[in-house]
């Protein structure tokens, strides 16, 4: 790969997007480390992905505040280090000026909609000389399809009808998806948002040969749940109970203490549990909402298990961290092999990816261990590839 390659932020102002920007800005800089980026390991590196300072952002948001204010109150809340959005301040601000104002479910033609931000994407990667763009969805989550949303993403035919219809009924995630799509660009849905999955948008993506990944970034309770869960299947212990109560703050607590968007996240983050396990398992999973805890999330859990001749015991952990700090690496390994799958030739949802989320597209392997193995593979098979010595799949 021998271009630039854009990364298209759809919340770009926001908590995660501004924190890998002044990540991967640092990094270009050598002020700081690659800790958390799994594509630099030994195995996913043979993927050749293009590295971190190939990337150049841009993207969509409906906030006006400025990206170094961003990185500034970042700083004071202890997500990034104090010194850095000083250090990166100038491409943050030239970050800031390819940020275009984003569109909101309910508002405006649908149709319109989706030609700005296809119009958008256009100009970004025409502007800025770039081999390829990737589009990744780091917006606030949206509640599960309406059913009006499901019968006008059930078709291409449908999906066309919807958007000149008098009534707007698509969430913003999949006018994304779509345009990002039409404009030629993979698709990363790092939240729980219907984005690229629902059938008609999935279409669209192999109609133009394009990959897309997702959904909802596995960043902390559910990626100790994904390496701890199979303990206890292959131990053949036989797990009673799960429950999970995490809090949190920010913008992310604040839009999923509305109901209906947390029944998006907490389907996703319960998805693969049972699949782990075997069997259904008793115990409720909450989201609160803490506004205190700014940034900060802390999840605990409680499993109830049996062991030999029916004895019970008790695991309990707390998982205590700053969301966005361990979303950003992932983000930016995301970028990079999607960038390298789309180079390679793959097409629709990428399974192997399946590491990096709650709920993997066309995927119904949750077992961490085995999704790293699933990644290190198809990360050889592009680099293979790239190479000549093989094809990937």
């Amino acid at each position: 790969m021998n271009g630039r390659i854009g990364v298209w932020f759809i919340g770009a102002r926001g908590s995660v997007a501004t924190t890998t920007v002044i990540g991967a800005l640092a990094i270009g800089a050598r002020a700081a480390e690659r800790i958390g980026c799994v594509a630099d390991l030994p195995g996913p590196d043979a993927a050749g992905a293009p590295d971190i300072p190939e990337l150049v952002f841009g993207g969509h948001d409906v906030t006006t505040a400025t990206l170094p204010k961003r990185a500034e109150a970042l700083a004071q809340a202890g997500v990034v280090p104090a010194h850095l959005p000083a250090a990166v301040v100038d491409g943050l601000a030239a970050v800031d000026t390819r940020i275009r104002h984003g569109v909101l479910a309910g508002q405006g033609p649908q149709r319109s909609s989706t030609d700005r931000i296809e119009a958008d994407l256009r100009e970004f990667r025409s502007a800025n000389g770039l081999e390829q763009v990737v589009v990744i969805d780091v917006s606030s989550t949206e509640p599960p399809l309406s059913a009006e949303a499901a019968a006008a993403t059930a078709s291409p035919e449908a999906l066309e009808a919807a958007l000149d219809g008098p009534v707007p009924v698509l969430p913003a995630s999949c006018l994304y998806a779509y345009a990002a799509f039409r404009a030629g660009c993979p698709f990363v849905g790092f939240t729980p948002s219907p984005g690229p999955r629902p059938a008609a948008i999935a279409a669209a993506a192999a109609a133009r040969r394009l990959p897309w990944a997702g959904s909802d970034g596995k960043t902390g309770e559910t990626l100790l749940k994904s390496a701890l869960a199979p303990m206890f299947a292959t131990r053949a212990l036989r797990v009673r109970s799960w429950s999970s109560v995490n809090l949190l703050g920010g913008g992310d607590g604040e839009t999923l203490a509305d109901p209906a968007n947390a029944d998006s996240k907490t389907a996703s983050k319960a998805h693969g549990l049972a699949q782990i396990l075997g069997h259904a398992v008793d115990g409720p999973l909450h989201i609160d909402y803490v506004p205190d805890m700014g940034d900060a999330k802390t999840a605990w859990d409680h499993i109830s298990f049996e062991g030999f001749l029916g004895t019970r015991m008790t695991l309990q952990f707390t998982w205590a961290g700053i969301d966005s700090a361990l979303a950003a690496p992932l983000v930016l390994d995301l970028a990079r092999l999607v960038a390298r799958a789309h180079e390679a030739g793959e097409t629709g949802p990428l399974p192997a990816l399946g590491f990096f989320f709650k709920d993997p597209a066309d995927s119904d392997e949750h077992r961490l261990a085995a999704q790293w193995d699933a990644l290190v593979a198809w990360c050889a098979r592009l680099g293979s590839a790239a190479d000549g010595t093989g094809v990937a799949p």
